[in-house]
This record gives C-alpha cells, structure tokens and sequence, in this order.
C-alpha cells in the first residue's frame, strides 16, 4: 500500500473516531440563525441576478439548484450520496401584460401562471360585463351564476374566492367571453399570483388581476349603466422544460428505515420566494450540516429539494410515483417544510391521524415547551406531502400561514429578506432538527405504511396505479389551494 493510501485510511477512521453520537440536543443547538439567514441572503441574491425570481423553467431555479449542489454534492460528498432527478412538465411565462382603462391609462395588473395569450399585438377591446358578487358560494364558480348575462364578445369582470380560478375563467371562455378582468378578493395594492394548472392552458380566457378597489369601482359603474371599455394584452407562451429534483441521503443508517424530509427549491415567477419555500430549503440545509458531523445514526435520513412545487406539486409527485412499493414502504416518516418563517406566523404542525402524530408529536411538543402556540392542522393539497399521504407513508410538517395575514408578501415579489420572522424560522427549524434526530435514532413508534398492494404482475392493477398517480397529479394542479389554513393560490 502506497503512503498516501495509508494516509488517507488514517486520516479517515481518524474523522469518524473524532465524530461524536448523535443526540437530538447537539443537532437542535447546531441550528444557528445566524446560518439560515446566509442561505437566505444567498437565494435572494440568486433571485436578483436572474430576473427577480427561481422559478421552475428559469435561470434562477438551475442557478438555486447549483447553489444546494454545491453544499450536499461537493462539501458533504463524504456523509451524503446525492443525486439529481429529471423530470418535464409544461411552463408556461408572461412575457407582458396590460390593461388599459376606459380613460385610456394603464391599470396595475399582474398575471396568473399559465395565463392564455390574447391576439397580438394589439390584444383585446371590449366594454366590461360584471358578474354578481357572491362572497358565500363565490362569482362565476357555476353555470347557473352566468344565466342572464352576456358576455360573448366582451370582457367578463369578476370577483376572485371560494373556486377556482381556472373554473370562472373556462365558464368565461365557453360564453364568448374575450377575456376577463379579476378583481382580486384581499384589499390593498399587493396582489398574490396563482397558477391556472398546466392541464387548463388553451382553455380559458385570457385575464388580468386587478385590485380589490380597481375592481369594485369598474364594477359600481358597469351595474350603474355606464359602458366601461377596457383593452386587455397579454403576451404568454407555454412549452415542455426539464427540471430536477435534489435527493441527498446520509451514508449512514439502515436502508431499510428511511427519515425523509423535504422542502420545495422553486418560487413563484413574481418573486425570489425568500419564505416560500427560502425557508425550508434553508432549513434543510443547514441541517444536513449539523447532522454530518455526527455518527451513531441508525435509520437513514433523505433530504429533498423538490422542483416545480408551485406549478402544481409537480416535483414531489414525481418522485413517489415513481418508487416501487417496495421503496415506498421503506420511507418510515416524510416531514414537509414549506413556508416556516413567514412574516406574521401561526405554528400548524400537520396531522390527520395517530400515524402522522407518531412523528409530528415531536414538532409540537418542542414549539410548546419553548412556549409557541403550537397548533395540530388537518392536511389540505397544497404542498409536497400530498404525494407521500396519498401513498399512505406516515408524515408531518410546519406550516407558519400565507396569504394578507400570516404573509402579505405571498407569492409577490416583497418576499425577500424582509419578510422573514427570525424567530419563528429558527425555532422551527431546531424542531424540524430535533424531530429528525429522534426518529434517526428510534422509529419502534411508527406505524408502517398504510398501502393498498398492487401485484406488479397484473397489468391491470399497474395500469390502475398509474391512473391513480395521475388523477393526484390533476388533483394538486386543480386544488393547490386553501385547506386547514394551508397555502392559497387560488
């Protein structure tokens, strides 16, 4: 044996002797602020040079994706086995939109993810016709809302709520409708982006989000009697890119009992997504820090970054609907963190059954005895753990609230280092680390998956599984929205 291979050997045994047992104690006091703000300050940074975002499908989310590489694939080679999933779903941008009043001056608007195009270049002109408010059932969500009111050839304005968008705006388009005008449902001048699902592009109409206030003032005229002629242009395309997502595992542990936490990498086009999901990709990331140093971990723990979350959960679903049932049952808890550090945060920690409780537990016991108010939530559709409850793997998660009152910043671009609440982010991100240290060391707690078995030899049970992986994929795009207090896009 040559000296530097002894060398080497030497110096390797050497680390692991110098490495000290893990205990959920030394991974919580690991968990420094100071460490997730670098990562976010980074990501923000990420976002500015590249056009303000990290979205899927754009330079900042390969620029986001090279940034976590950089840590998990080259820094922490020696602790994790890391590799990056490709898979293709449809993007869709707005290269720009306008709308132009009945005074002929430019009205504030932002669009909605995969927004239809309208004739270019001059786009479309036509007087408004409002739809009745219904804040209880909400405006235009049914056939029977639109009875009695012409809208072929002209603009529809309607109120946003309760439905989905992609619902009013199809209704719209099968009446005639040459557009629509949104008047967003929150009042004030920021207005959350949404996405109208891949699976909808080419069959809505084309719309513009106005404020609440905009709207309600159109609205007053048009059922006064006056006409109230608008131009509406929106330049949009939609075509197949590529995106990844990041899995990195510890080398350490029993294969056969796998710790799984994951949080989404993307962010919306409108913004550089510092809290969603900057703060569970930093979380994550400073936990695989802290816990490489450590040995003595007895079940392995699987990090993931997902892509293109906000396009309709589209990583993550992916992902579990391509492992056999087999890799399914050896994931023994997934814990999901999105959005943990928002601005004016509430502590949900996600659980629907004992078997979810069997690792949130740890979650909410820890915000409690730190004196935050911890609260169980139901699971709604709205993040990366519909895939892994679908699959009936047992999981968990932190969510700290979205939308005018936890994060007046959702999905817009004010959602930088600004809007963080240091506290909540570093408290849930120590018990994201505590919790993850107790079932790496102990799973005898957790019940196994709750599956139903399809016999990989008859093709009709494959072909059945297979339906069902996409139904819960149109599922997440349709209904990536509100449940529980969960994220609402819609």
């Amino acid at each position: 044996m040559k000296l530097t291979s002894i060398l080497s050997a030497a110096l390797l045994v050497a680390g692991t002797l110098a490495r000290k047992e893990l205990t959920p104690d030394k991974i919580e006091r690991d968990i420094k602020e100071s460490q997730l703000k670098g990562v976010l300050r980074d990501l923000n940074k990420i976002a500015r040079k590249n056009g303000g975002n990290r979205a899927f499908g754009m330079p900042g989310y390969k620029a986001s994706l090279d940034y976590v590489l950089s840590h998990v694939q080259r820094r922490y080679r020696k602790d994790f086995d890391t590799h990056v999933q490709s898979f293709t779903h449809l993007f869709a941008t707005t290269h720009s939109i306008s709308l132009t009043g009945p005074d002929g001056k430019d009205v504030d608007v932002i669009t909605l993810q995969y927004n239809n195009p309208t004739p270019l270049p001059n786009g479309v002109t036509a007087p408004l016709v409002a739809l009745p408010i219904d804040d209880v059932n909400g405006s235009g969500c049914v056939e029977d809302q639109w009875e009695g009111i012409d809208v072929d050839g002209k603009i529809a304005l309607i109120k946003r709520g309760i439905c989905p968008i992609a619902d009013k705006l199809r209704i719209a388009k099968q009446k005639g409708a040459l557009g629509a005008v949104l008047i967003h449902n929150v009042p004030g001048p920021s207005i959350s982006s949404a996405t109208l699902s891949a699976e909808n592009y080419g069959t809505l109409a084309p719309v513009a989000v106005v404020t609440l206030e905009k709207g309600t003032e159109w609205k007053g005229l048009v059922d006064a009697g006056e006409t109230v002629e608008v131009t509406l242009v929106v330049d949009a395309v939609a075509e197949q890119r590529e995106s990844w997502n990041i899995i990195a595992e510890t080398k350490e542990g029993d294969p056969n009992n796998v710790i799984m936490l994951g949080a989404h990498l993307d962010s919306v086009q409108e913004g550089p997504g510092v809290n969603d999901d900057g703060s569970g990709t930093a979380a994550l990331l400073t936990f695989a820090k802290s816990i490489k140093k450590y040995k003595g971990i007895k079940n392995k723990i699987r990090l993931a970054w997902w892509g293109a979350e906000e396009s309709g959960l589209v990583g993550s679903i992916h992902y579990v609907s391509q492992l056999s049932e087999k890799e399914k049952d050896k994931i023994r808890f997934y814990f999901n963190y999105d959005m943990i550090g928002s601005p004016n945060p509430f502590y949900h920690v996600y659980a629907d059954t004992d078997a979810h409780k069997a690792g949130g537990h740890f979650l909410f016991d820890y915000l409690t005895e730190k004196g935050y108010p911890a609260e169980y939530a139901a699971f709604g559709t709205s993040s990366d753990y519909l895939a892994f409850i679908q699959a009936g793997i047992p999981s968990s998660g932190l969510f700290t609230g979205a939308g005018s009152d936890q994060d007046p910043c959702y999905h817009t671009a004010c959602d930088d280092m600004e809007n963080i609440h240091w506290d909540a982010i570093t408290v849930n991100s120590k018990a994201a680390a505590r919790a993850a240290a107790e079932l790496a060391l102990d799973v005898s707690d957790v019940p196994p998956r709750d599956k139903t078995t399809v016999n990989p030899r008859s093709k009709r049970g494959v072909a059945r599984d297979l339906i069902r992986w996409n139904q819960i994929a149109k599922g997440a795009e349709k209904l990536h929205s509100c449940g529980g207090g969960k994220k609402q896009i819609v």
